[in-house]
This record gives C-alpha cells, structure tokens and sequence, in this order.
C-alpha cells in the first residue's frame, strides 16, 4: 500500500508509465498498424516514391515523406520495435554484466576486488560516446553492431553501483548470520545480498533505457547507426537533415520531415526517464515518509 501511495504522489511517474505503454502497444501491434510488403524486410521502411524532395501529409500518407520517398509514418510505427529491441537488450546484458563484474568483486574483495576495479577504472577512462562511436565504426554499420558496441561500454556504471551496494550489505548482520551457519558463499550472495543491493540497478535500468536509445539515434543521424532505410527513429531525423531549415521564404515548410520522429524519440526517452524517477523515489530510503 505504502508503494501504491508512492505512485499515486508522484503524477509525472504516472505520466511516464503512460508513454511507455503506448509505445508498447504501438510495437506489439506494429503489423495491424504499418502492414508490410511481402516477400521484404519489414524492417525496411516503404518508399512511396524515389523523390528527392519531401512531400507533406495527404494522399494516402499521413505524415508525409521524407527524401527518397520513405514513408514517416511506417518509420515510426516500424521504429518502436527497433527502439524497444535497443533498449532492452542492451541496457539488460550491460546490466547483468555489471552486476556479476562488480558484486562478485566486491563479494570476494582482496587481490580479485583490487584487479577487477583496475579494469573498469580503465574502460572507464574512454568517454562512453567516442568510444561507443570508434567501436561501431570498426564493426560496421547496423544495428546489431550499435547494440555490441553499447553493451562493450555500457556495463561500466552497473559494476560501479553494484560493489558499492555489495560493499555496504556484506557488512550487515543477516549476511554475518547466514555465514555462521555455514551458508556457502554462493548461497549468501544470490539469496542474501543480490536481492537486497539491486534496487539501485533497477533504478539505472529504467534510465538507461532510454538514453541507449537515445545515444542509439544519435549514431544513426551522424551516419554510423544503422544501415540507410532501416526503421530508425535516428535515421528518419538523418533523412530531415537538409529540410530542417525549410526553404528562404518558408523556414518550416518541411515540418513534418523531422517533427514527428522528434516527437517519437521524445516521448520515448522522457517515458523511461519519468518511471527511473519514480523508481528512486519508491527504493530510496531518504525518501521514506
């Protein structure tokens, strides 16, 4: 009830859990919404035409055209899915990477604790946008090898947290007792104190999830994301690029181009980062009232 009441307190929360079930809904039902060609990529977004120039909302399009003739609209819709699958999957296998690095370290300390936090220390030393960057240019274009290149880098800040919560609970007096009755230290470590140190990670779960997909469209508008045509909210805001300034007389004739996958990235992103603060705000103990 006192977690109900948390929720309740907290509108902006409520707010977030909203956006981030409506992209939900969007993806699941991706193909009612875009139905795609045949025998084709659905992934890969319809071009309405091969015109240079953007064409706005209306005959049969509703959000326009970008350059090429790719439709908005299916990029979007088609772009969820992809911004669900970066997230998610990144954010979780650099999670658990994290947790195991930094817990186990913590857990045994001496010589293993010294020598794993030297290695983090040193991935920490490459900034996490040029390094992210360096290492998809050398992968290759796509998407799998953006989410490769997030997971190398991203596990960095879970192992960080988690020895310092592992550090603070293997001190405590129920993981002291657990011990003096002989539980194995397999046993004191995933029943005792994994569960208790992992509210913080969850914490930094939700909010990375949207910043992975926000570093993720990032690399796609600069062109070392995913492949051109691919359902990429970064790629629909790339191909808006040249129309952003619209034209001398008319400097938003070409809105649409970039407002609407703005939009998507946006709320997407404000989503996640609204439930990462209703999370600290349930798991925080200052914040107990």
């Amino acid at each position: 009830m006192e977690v109900f009441n948390k929720i309740l307190r907290n509108p902006l929360g409520i707010f977030g859990l909203i956006l981030i079930v409506f992209w939900m809904g969007i993806a699941v039902f991706t193909p009612l919404i875009a139905p795609p060609d045949d025998n084709r990529d659905p992934y890969i977004i319809k071009r309405i035409s091969y015109s240079s120039l953007p064409n706005p909302p209306g005959n049969g399009v509703l959000m326009g055209t970008t350059s090429g003739g790719y439709d908005i609209f299916y990029g979007i819709v088609w772009g969820s899915r992809t911004a669900f699958r970066i997230g998610l999957i990144t954010v979780f296998c650099s999670a658990i990477l994290g947790v195991l690095i930094g817990g186990i370290s913590a857990y045994q300390g001496g010589l293993i604790d010294n020598i794993v936090m030297r290695v983090v220390d040193l991935f920490m030393g490459f900034p996490f946008l040029i390094a992210v960057i360096v290492m998809t240019i050398v992968l290759g274009k796509g998407i799998d090898k953006v989410m490769i290149a997030l997971i190398i880098f991203g596990w960095r800040g879970y192992a960080r947290i988690m020895r310092s919560e592992v550090l603070l609970i293997k001190k405590k007096e129920f993981v002291l007792a657990a011990k003096s009755i002989g539980a194995s230290g397999l046993r004191v470590f995933l029943k005792h104190i994994l569960p208790n140190a992992i509210y913080p990670v969850l914490v930094l779960v939700s909010l990375n999830i949207g910043r992975m997909v926000l570093l993720a469209a990032s690399l796609s508008f600069i062109g070392v994301g995913s492949e051109p045509g691919y359902a990429d909210w970064g790629q629909m805001v790339n191909f808006a690029r040249m129309w952003i300034m619209g034209t001398p007389d008319q400097p938003f004739f070409f809105w649409y181009t970039y407002t609407f996958p703005s939009l998507a990235i946006l709320s997407f992103v404000l989503g996640w980062t609204l439930l990462g603060d209703l999370l600290r705000d349930i798991y925080d103990p200052q914040m107990l009232t």
